[in-house]
């Protein structure tokens, strides 16, 4: 059984795949192709915005608004502690401090009552300059982006929405990667839409942020040519290539993936039953399942519950093992606040397989080992 069954997925889209790899092959376009332009244009209408701006990857993605917002040292920006490291290394790489936040146990993404209270703290600190916050999307569903921007204009925070797992998720008819002042995107191959390396994009309303990150994504360029440099910048060009790639996965996206991950999630969560807590999606949020995490009692339970099913062939994962304010590249940092929440979901959390071609069979397969798991 695999974790994501990207296998599965290109035998299901071959046709369309090989035929759209080939058109790139054939046109040998490989950087800055007639796809990528397509592409940014069809992510932009699907997210509900006005502009995207591909990269070659979601970290890099974070690092050119990072770098467009001009955060710098002794600026603070306040991050979830429960979330991959990317998102706290992009502020630590401009020469800013990451101050870690607290997260809610039920969604694990970040928790408002808690971003309020590290603000204050670092106000009354009076060490650093309260200037942005990135909100991760955590396994697929949003953060509560209605709270969080309320809290961030009343600050006059930047709000940088980090939608990485969270492509396809959304708050009432709004979708994932349209929240914030801007918001990125990853395309590794295992979320939700993911080409065949690496990519990234950055979404925004603002016509000034989107003409300033096209020319840091190249080497600081003018809107005049490649050769007139009227600033430092990055190479983060998304390829053709995975252009083409994202292209036909976006199409299968939209179509059927997004419906099909959600009852697959809704089939674990009536499967598993009262056996174990299973993910809570609040009412008028919408998830697209980067992963399927259940909160068990302790790390002694879930390296018994891993164990079991390793044995039976079932992979699973474990995001995230160490908070951030724990990450050693960060142990120079003084946390100004506790997350004793992150702390308890680290040693709690695991994932299971999750993707759009899972089968009922697999889920209860999996679901039934789990529970037997448990019961031992």
């Amino acid at each position: 059984m695999e974790f994501r069954d990207l296998k599965k997925q290109y035998q299901q889209l071959k046709p369309q795949m090989d035929a759209a790899i080939q058109q790139v092959l054939h046109d040998a376009n490989f950087i800055s192709g007639k796809q990528v332009v397509q592409l940014e244009e069809k992510l932009a209408e699907y997210v509900g915005v006005k502009h995207c701006i591909t990269c070659g990857n979601g970290t890099d993605a974070l690092s050119l608004v990072m770098m467009a917002w001009d955060i710098k040292e002794g600026d603070a920006v306040f991050v979830p502690d429960f979330t991959f490291f990317a998102s706290a290394e992009v502020v630590s790489f401009e020469g800013a401090t990451p101050v870690f936040v607290d997260v809610d146990e039920r969604t694990f993404n970040l928790d408002p009552d808690q971003l309020e209270k590290a603000i204050a703290v670092v106000k009354q600190q009076g060490k650093l300059r309260p200037r942005a916050v990135v909100a991760v999307d955590l396994f697929g569903q949003p953060a509560d982006y209605e709270r969080i921007e309320a809290i961030c204009k009343e600050h006059g925070l930047l709000l940088l929405e980090d939608g990485a797992q969270g492509f396809g998720g959304s708050i009432g008819e709004r979708r994932a990667c349209s929240f914030g002042d801007a918001a990125t995107t990853s395309f590794f191959p295992a979320k939700p839409l993911g080409c065949y390396g690496d990519g990234g994009a950055v979404f925004t309303n603002d016509d000034q942020l989107d003409e300033l990150l096209r020319s840091l994504r190249v080497h600081g360029k003018s809107p005049v040519s490649k050769y007139d440099n009227v600033r430092i910048g990055v190479n983060s060009r998304l390829d053709t290539l995975q252009a083409a790639v994202l292209g036909v996965k976006l199409d299968a996206f939209a179509s059927y993936e997004l419906e099909a991950v959600n009852r697959a999630a809704q089939m674990y969560s009536e499967y598993l039953g009262e056996a174990t807590k299973t993910p809570v999606v609040p009412e008028g949020f919408g998830s697209s399942w980067a992963q399927y995490t259940i909160l068990l009692k302790d790390e002694a339970q879930r390296q018994k519950v891993q164990h079991a099913l390793k044995e039976q062939g079932i992979p699973t994962m474990v995001y995230y093992p160490k908070p951030m304010h724990l990450q050693g590249a960060f142990d120079q940092l003084e946390q100004p606040v506790a997350c004793p929440v992150t702390e308890s979901l680290c040693q709690r959390v695991v994932s299971l397989p999750m993707h759009p071609y899972l089968s009922e069979e697999d889920i209860r397969f999996v679901s039934n080992a789990v529970k037997a798991a448990l019961e031992e």
